[in-house]
Parts: C-alpha cells; sequence; structure tokens
C-alpha cells in the first residue's frame, strides 16, 4: 500500500487520485518539509477534474504498480489542482514557459528539494510514443541527474528563479499613451479569421478579453468593421459545435478552426464570459439568437451547475472513459426520438448525417445556415425538439461534475447573469446572481472581510487570491450598475469599497497594482505578480476596472488612484504584449473614456418601469462598456461632494444625466439625444 495522502482534501480532482498506488501528498508546508528532510527531489502533478489529458496521463501512469514504484523510491510526489491553486499553477507553468514550452495540463514539473523548478514538462506517455520518452524513462533519467549532476540542476534551478523572480518595471512615462487601446484593437482586429471568427487557426478560443478591446477600439474610432469581426466571432461561436445546442453552455474551446468540434469540457468561467459578450452583443443589435443563447445558457447554469448557493466550477469532457459520448447523437436515436418527419428537419437543421460529423456520430450545430428547410422549422418548434432530445440525454451517464465552488469565477459569473439581466429585462435572472452573491460574501467571507478561495463540503479553502476579492468587485459593482431599488445599490457599492480595501490592504505591491497571492501565504517560493490573462482576465484587470467604476459611483479620488497605480506598474508589460493584457487595455478604455450615466426614475416609476424605459434602452443600446450605469429614485440625500448630489426628476419625467471627469450634461428627458451628448462630452 502507498502512503497516499489525498483521502482528506476537499478537491474533486485530487479525490480523482485519492485511490493511485503513488504515495502522493497535497500541496502545503507538511509536503515541502517531507521533501527538505529527505532531500529528496519534487515531482509536481497540476491538474483539474474536467481535464481530459489529466485523465490520460492519470490512467496510464499514475494507476500503474510500476511507475508508481519509480515515482516512490526518487520523489515526493505533490498532486495540485489548479484551479483551487491557481498560484501554485501560476508559479511552476512560467518555470515551465521560462523553459521554451508552451504548456498545458496535466504540469509535471521537478523541482528541488527546497521547491525550486529545475526541469519539467506536461503530458507525458506512459511508453515512448510521438517523438516523447516514455515516463518511466523521463523519471529514471531526472532523478539520476539529481543524485549525480547537482552542478547541472542548480545551473537550470538558478537560471529558472532569476526568470521567475523578475517583476513588472515601470516604463519611466507617467501614463500610458493615449489611443494606445485603439492602436491594440487594431493590430488584434488583423488577426481575427474573418470567415469563422476568432484567432486564425486552430484550435479556437473564446478569448473574451481580446474580443471585448477589439470592440471598444471599434467603437472610438467608429470602425464598423470591428464590430463585425466581433459579432461573426459570437454568431459562429454560438451556431459551433463548442456550443451544446441540446443542453446549452459553451465548450472550453473548438479544435478546428470552424468551432464545429469541441473539446467537451464546459468551464464556468468560459459561460460567464459568454453571458457578458452575449448581453454585449444583443445591446447593440437586438439579435434573437443572442438572447436565446442567453436564455439556454442560463437554463444550462440553473440545471447543471447550481450548488449549495454558488455554481460549480466545471463538468468533464469525458464520461464512460470516452471524450464527448454524452454529447453526441446518431441519426436513428435522432428519428427514435423525434419521429421520422420531425428527424428529417432536424438532421437537416443540425448536420446529423450517417457519416457523422465526430468520430462516427454527430456533434448538433448550426454553421451551415443553407441547410434550412423549406418552409423554415420556427424557433420555438426547434427548441420542443432539443428538450426531448435532452430528457433523452439526461438518461445518459453524465459527465463527472467539478462541484467546488470558486470565488473568482463565481464573481464573473454574477456579473455576466447581472449584464444578461439587463440586457433582455429578466429580473429572475438578477435575483439568481443576487442569491450566489449573498452566499459567496455570507459563507465564503469571514469576520475581517476576507474572501476563501473555494469551498466544498463545508470546508474553505483558505487565503482567498486578488482574483476572488477583484471579481467580487465586479460582482457587486455589476448588481449595484443593474439595481433599482437606491438602499440595495449603496449596500453594493459599500461592500465594493470594502473588498477594495482588503484588496489593498492584503495584495498590495508597492510598486502598484496587485500579489496574486495575500501577503499571509507562506507555502510558496515567491509571490505572483502579474497582469497577463490566462483564461480568466488578470486579476489586476480586474480590479482597475472595478476602481475606476467605484472612482465613478462615489466620486472618491483614491479608487482612480490606485487604478492609476496598476496602469503605471505594468506599462511597459502592457505595451511589449497586447494580446495578454487585453483585460487591462480594457480597464484602460474605461478609464480613459468612462462615463457616469445616471438616471433618476419618474414620480411613481416602478422597478420595471425604470429597466425598460426609453432612456435604459438608448444607452444600452450604445453597448458600450465603458459606460457605469447609476439609477435612482431621489430618495436617498447624496453629500454634495457625491456624483449624485442634486440629481433630480425633470417635471417627474424619468431624466438622465452623462458626467465625465467632473463635467455633467444638462438633464435629459430625450433618448435621441443621448448619443452625440455622449460624443460631446468626450470631446468636451
Amino acid at each position: 500500500m502507498s502512503d497516499n495522502r489525498l483521502a482528506d482534501t476537499t478537491s474533486p480532482y485530487l479525490l480523482q487520485h485519492k485511490d493511485n498506488p503513488v504515495a502522493w501528498r497535497p500541496w502545503g508546508r507538511e509536503a515541502l518539509e517531507e521533501a527538505r528532510a529527505a532531500d529528496k527531489p519534487i515531482l509536481l502533478s497540476i491538474g483539474y477534474a474536467s481535464c481530459h489529458w489529466c485523465h490520460v496521463m492519470a490512467h496510464e501512469s499514475f494507476e500503474d504498480e510500476a511507475v508508481a514504484e519509480v515515482m516512490n523510491r526518487h520523489f515526493i510526489n505533490i498532486k495540485v489542482d489548479r484551479e483551487e491553486r491557481p498560484d501554485v499553477d501560476q508559479i511552476y507553468m512560467s518555470a515551465l514557459h521560462a523553459l521554451g514550452e508552451q504548456g498545458g495540463w496535466p504540469l509535471t514539473m521537478f523541482l528541488t528539494s527546497e521547491a525550486e523548478p529545475f526541469w519539467g514538462g506536461t503530458y507525458f506517455p506512459r511508453h515512448a510514443r510521438w517523438g516523447r520518452p516514455g515516463f518511466i524513462d523521463v523519471l529514471e533519467a531526472v532523478a539520476r541527474a539529481y543524485r549525480t549532476d547537482r552542478k547541472r540542476i542548480d545551473g537550470n534551478r538558478t537560471a529558472l528563479m532569476t526568470e521567475l523572480t523578475r517583476t513588472a518595471e515601470r516604463s519611466g512615462a507617467p501614463a500610458l499613451p493615449r489611443g494606445l487601446v485603439a492602436q491594440a484593437s487594431a493590430r488584434l482586429a488583423a488577426m481575427i479569421d474573418p470567415q469563422h471568427g476568432g484567432i486564425r487557426g486552430a484550435p479556437k478560443f473564446p478569448q473574451s478579453a481580446v474580443m471585448e478591446l477589439i470592440w471598444r477600439g471599434g467603437l472610438r474610432q467608429d470602425s464598423p468593421d470591428h464590430k463585425a469581426l466581433c459579432l461573426t466571432s459570437l454568431v459562429q461561436m454560438s451556431q459551433g459545435g463548442i456550443y451544446d445546442h441540446i443542453g446549452g453552455g459553451l465548450a472550453r474551446y473548438s479544435v478546428d478552426e470552424r468551432w464545429l468540434v469541441p473539446h467537451f469540457e464546459k468551464m464556468l468561467y468560459d459561460n460567464a464570459q459568454y453571458l457578458s459578450d452575449l448581453a454585449r452583443a444583443h445591446n447593440a443589435t437586438g439579435q434573437d439568437l443572442f438572447r436565446r443563447r442567453i436564455e439556454e445558457t442560463i437554463g444550462w447554469l440553473e440545471r447543471e451547475m447550481a450548488v449549495e448557493g454558488g455554481f460549480a466550477a466545471s463538468l468533464d469532457a469525458d464520461s464512460e472513459g470516452e471524450e464527448g459520448k454524452y454529447y453526441v447523437w446518431t441519426p436513428t436515436e435522432i428519428s427514435d426520438l423525434l419521429g421520422e418527419k420531425a428527424a428529417i428537419a432536424f438532421k437537416r437543421i443540425y448536420d446529423i448525417t450517417p457519416a457523422g460529423n465526430f468520430e462516427g456520430c454527430n456533434i448538433p450545430n448550426r454553421l451551415d445556415t443553407d441547410q434550412i428547410p423549406s418552409p423554415p422549422i420556427d424557433e420555438d418548434t426547434l427548441a420542443e425538439w432539443r428538450q426531448t432530445l435532452l430528457r433523452a440525454r439526461q438518461t445518459r451517464i453524465a459527465p463527472a461534475r467539478d462541484d467546488k465552488i470558486l470565488t473568482d469565477w463565481n464573481g464573473l459569473t454574477i456579473a455576466g447573469l447581472a449584464e444578461a439581466a439587463n440586457s433582455v429585462s429578466r429580473e429572475s435572472w438578477r435575483d439568481l446572481a443576487m442569491s450566489a452573491y449573498r452566499f459567496i460574501m455570507t459563507t465564503m467571507s469571514d469576520r475581517q472581510g476576507r474572501l476563501a478561495h473555494a469551498y466544498r463540503d463545508g470546508r474553505k479553502t483558505r487565503p482567498g487570491f486578488a482574483s476572488d476579492h477583484a471579481a467580487m468587485m465586479k460582482a457587486a459593482i455589476a448588481l449595484a450598475e443593474t439595481a433599482t431599488d437606491d438602499a440595495e445599490a449603496e449596500a453594493l457599492i459599500n461592500d465594493a469599497t470594502s473588498l477594495a480595501d482588503r484588496l489593498q490592504q492584503d495584495y498590495a505591491h508597492a510598486q502598484g497594482g496587485y500579489y496574486l497571492t495575500a501577503a499571509a501565504a507562506d507555502d510558496l517560493i515567491l509571490r505572483p505578480y502579474t497582469a497577463n490573462d490566462e483564461a480568466t482576465p488578470n486579476a489586476n484587470a480586474v480590479a482597475a476596472e472595478a476602481l475606476i467604476r467605484l472612482w465613478h459611483l462615489t466620486g472618491d479620488d483614491i479608487y482612480r488612484a490606485r487604478a492609476d497605480a496598476i496602469f503605471a506598474a505594468f506599462a511597459s508589460g502592457i505595451t511589449r504584449n497586447v494580446f495578454a493584457t487585453a483585460a487591462l487595455l480594457n480597464a484602460l478604455d474605461t478609464r480613459e473614456n468612462g462615463m457616469l450615466a445616471v438616471i433618476v426614475a419618474g414620480e411613481e416609476a416602478t422597478a420595471a418601469d425604470i429597466v425598460q424605459s426609453p432612456l435604459h434602452a438608448a444607452l444600452r443600446a450604445l453597448a458600450d462598456p465603458s459606460i457605469i450605469r447609476r439609477q435612482v429614485t431621489g430618495t436617498i440625500a447624496f453629500p454634495f461632494s457625491h456624483p449624485l448630489h442634486g440629481k433630480t426628476a425633470v417635471e417627474g419625467r424619468e431624466t438622465l444625466y452623462l458626467c465625465r471627469e467632473g463635467l455633467c450634461s444638462p438633464p435629459l428627458t430625450d433618448p435621441a439625444r443621448i448619443p452625440e451628448t455622449v460624443n460631446a462630452l468626450r470631446r468636451g
């Protein structure tokens, strides 16, 4: 029996490995001290519960007695859930990049007994193939080098540690150059596939922050081409196989260039950002496709991802040992469920053929619009047919769900729900967002307002990260911007200010911006400090956006100063790599073009009247992420220094005030005047 110590952990990913013959330890001081005492190298394996290749490597190697014997003899073996410990993942993924490797999961890193990296890779096959050595050969070679060639190991270690400890340098300029957002947007727009959308080539990822930056650049340059690229990308994703047409929700990425074949895992953060993208597109176009995808994706969240008041992290790509088995169909299955007449139309619309489009089966998609039958089938009928298929699919063995609740991913989801609810005037979706928000802010918070990062089975992972506090600031502000009750909006803004202060107290870097980890973290070789996005927007970018919005909503210049310090700290990194810092450039656009839109309700207006009013509709139609909204009824007396002071309804009618950099427009009651007033203030 191996000394495997994962059984008492809460992470579903770690629990998947609790019966391995490998003597796994969870990351922590105990495992690190064991390595030091034994002077053994550490084999660090990082993955996540819905990772397909993590499952493959586990089955091939970690469940194999011969492999485990070599691992246990030569190494202290540590298993990490990258979602539960993104700080550990970020450090050692950066080390792999410094070795010239592209990176990915599973991440397999070899560390000294002091947890300093000296070599690594990603997936290693059990037996040599594809030009890769077999895993046992790798293990034996690394262990031999560690025993007999410490000089070489030390050289690698020193070089990697030097690279890891380099932090962002100030650019020397007091601010980033104006026009950078437009320039970066143009550069990124040139990378977009004009036919299929997304970044040219394969695989294709949603790239929400990049698309938003292109969108913002189009707004600033009045470029319909930029808008068209973003809309094409979103339409193709929403019609492709990357979108689950039967159950709703977006998969992690597409392996091909046209969004047809997904990597079937579903991540909460992708769908959170997808909701925000859909809401913006719906605001701009009113296109029914975007409204339907919002409804379907939120339906999936409620049906499959809701857990204990929050939302679960992910769904696996595999079921019954096969990737995608849960999601694919044969023509016979469709005919048996719908009847032959309906099945003929359904199969034509959703690309279901005898040959199949994925390993002999079919991924439903609507990429080929020329396959619509004549006369066309209405969308309500298609929805009924999909419900029939969904009920049948629910009798299959479903992919495993990673049901831990992650604070930062839930924060992004809450914001996406609030934006979607505002876009289509669906108060129940905002209620869903508020319910998750209250769960996080109570269950996941301690008495000092410090957030835990993860929650599962009644246990919390502490301390939380800068990403958690920044994402919940974003969530609080999104809910405040969509609130129709003055007291609720003020309470949410107060929450955001408290989170901002906690972020400053526990995570601030002297140079500006924030470390990922809290000052109390004591089991790392360094504190990660970067502005680069991953699959989620970087914590510094989310914080900068939230701080600027908080400045507009409160009038307190301290929040603007903190945001400006972030831009200054990472200025050189932003100009070097606009793709990796797209989310921070989005925040910079809000800093340069942000505007507070205050809508004062008319006399006797109900909440529904406010949300559905012509002024609201005109503001939504701008689809400008840099506009900060606040709705008031006039029941709270704001102090003189507050941006809402003195804002009243004109002649009892709903009235809009647009304010920027201390300058406010005259009161507006005519929605048609909003675009020209926005442009005048920005010129002004």
